[in-house]
């Protein structure tokens, strides 16, 4: 693969764009060629900036051809034309091969919750002090463990069952509400909970969390919100502010006496907004936080 690289004015970028896709270019991508310099200019508005651009005064616009003599009679024949005046070429060079899979995957590491408690993409050995390994590739749905509101709800369920010397008794059934990948559900299930339901409004997001159950032997039964019945020991909820308010009748109804509720998505300043909505049932405490993002806990 080779690439094609342009220097063009604001006005001459798009004829120099649909000239290229004429000439079968894979891509064609266009980019401040002032970028991380003093004359950079930013295209959106922002509060008291400049109304938004229509396009940089000069644009670096990169071209992906199969072939070496593809890309080079693209250039020839766009230096031809009567438009491509005040445009100049930059480069014409091969596309460095690179193992995508191997660089994508290098970016997720093992995640540690507790010492003893670990998230492990596929590709990684599990460290040698993990008891307890969840295999997590990332993927379409939600919770990984890299974000600070999964991790605080995985650190709740560790410690949770930590405190018991029965841990089925601690976490008891469980409901995972907004279950996304099925972390939460799949922790509930390494720390020995009963039974575990696990429900989502994306029906994407209940088959990822069967298929991750299933790579975890995780016995849990996963489907769409209506199948949350009863009463639950431990109501997970790991979404947003907005609609974790909404939802405070129907998750405070689900939780079982002597039972707790765990939230997050929640913003440190959204912390009263969020005890204001679940003071009728519950209420609500900050058990946890990091980065800005905190955890909220109530027992019945």
């Amino acid at each position: 693969m080779y690439e094609l690289s342009l220097m063009s004015p604001q006005d001459r970028v798009e004829p120099v764009s649909d000239a290229l896709d004429a000439l079968d270019a894979l891509s064609v991508s266009v980019e401040d060629a002032d970028a991380q310099t003093d004359a950079e200019q930013a295209l959106f508005g922002e509060p008291g900036m400049p109304p938004p651009q229509e396009g940089w005064q000069r644009s670096r616009v990169v071209a992906l051809f199969e072939t070496e003599a593809a890309a080079k009679e693209a250039a020839d024949l766009l230096q031809a034309q009567d438009f491509f005046e005040g445009c100049k070429l930059l480069s014409l060079a091969p596309v460095v091969e690179q193992d995508w899979v191997r660089l994508t995957q290098s970016q997720f590491a093992p995640v540690e919750i507790t010492p003893e408690f670990w998230i492990v993409p596929t590709w990684h050995e599990p460290p040698a002090q993990a008891r307890r390994v969840i295999r997590l590739d990332p993927g379409l749905a939600f919770g990984t463990g890299t974000h600070p509101t999964t991790r605080m709800c995985l650190r709740w369920i560790a410690r949770q069952a930590a405190t018991s010397p029965d841990a089925a008794a601690a976490l008891g059934r469980v409901l995972d509400y907004g279950c996304g990948s099925g972390i939460l559900a799949i922790a509930a299930a390494k720390h020995d909970a009963t039974e575990i339901d696990a429900v989502d409004i994306d029906p994407a997001a209940v088959e990822s969390t069967v298929r991750n159950a299933q790579a975890n032997n995780a016995a849990l039964h996963a489907a769409l919100p209506d199948a949350a019945q009863g009463l639950y020991q431990t109501v997970l909820a790991n979404i947003l502010a907005s609609p974790l308010q909404v939802l405070a009748p129907l998750l405070c109804a689900h939780v079982a006496p002597g039972g707790h509720l765990v939230l997050a998505g929640i913003l440190e300043r959204q912390a009263e907004l969020l005890q204001q909505a679940y003071a009728p049932w519950l209420q609500l405490r900050v058990a946890d936080q990091e980065d800005g993002w905190i955890l909220m806990t109530a027992q019945r």
